[in-house]
């Protein structure tokens, strides 16, 4: 095994080399070009509407944490949901960092969703969802990376 062959040791790098070089199937070139050409106004509305449809989840943990104070006390309230509510609201403040970069198609902006993606992950995995995490996870990783040449400093 030549060291081109060897995947890099850190975490973008890795996911690059498995989701995009090594991937078993890569976006064609003509929806690539349509991509680079139109992908600029799609994308920024996904997270737009990513950042809706988390919203209520962030107001449904605070509502969940204040109920059960009468029967789990106070600890239980402060506990687990404090934790995924905490974790949730960093997925909503990186995607709506990310927004605006979005639009003029950053690569900064592509890295605050890509750290996105990953608390989403964690997300998941302290719902309990370990498959949603690792299926949901792969898909929105693998589509994440193969749009990163879209986005330019």
């Amino acid at each position: 095994m030549t060291t081109s062959d060897q995947a890099p040791r850190d975490l973008v790098g890795f996911l690059d080399f498995y989701l995009v070089q090594k991937a078993p199937f890569q976006i064609p070139g003509e929806i690539r070009e349509f991509l680079v050409k139109f992908g600029y106004l799609i994308t920024p509305w996904i997270a737009l509407v990513l950042l809706v449809l988390l919203l209520p989840g962030l107001l449904l943990m605070l509502g969940i944490g204040t109920a059960m104070v009468p029967f789990g006390g106070v600890g239980y309230a402060a506990g687990f949901t404090y934790l995924i509510t905490v974790v949730l609201l960093a997925q909503l403040v990186l995607l709506g960092l990310a927004l605006p970069g979005l639009f003029s198609r950053k690569k900064s902006a592509w890295t605050l969703m890509f750290y996105s993606q990953l608390i989403g992950i964690l997300f998941s995995l302290l719902r309990g969802s370990f498959l949603g995490a690792i299926i949901g996870g792969l898909i929105g990783l693998y589509v994440l990376f193969q749009i990163r040449l879209l986005y330019v400093n």
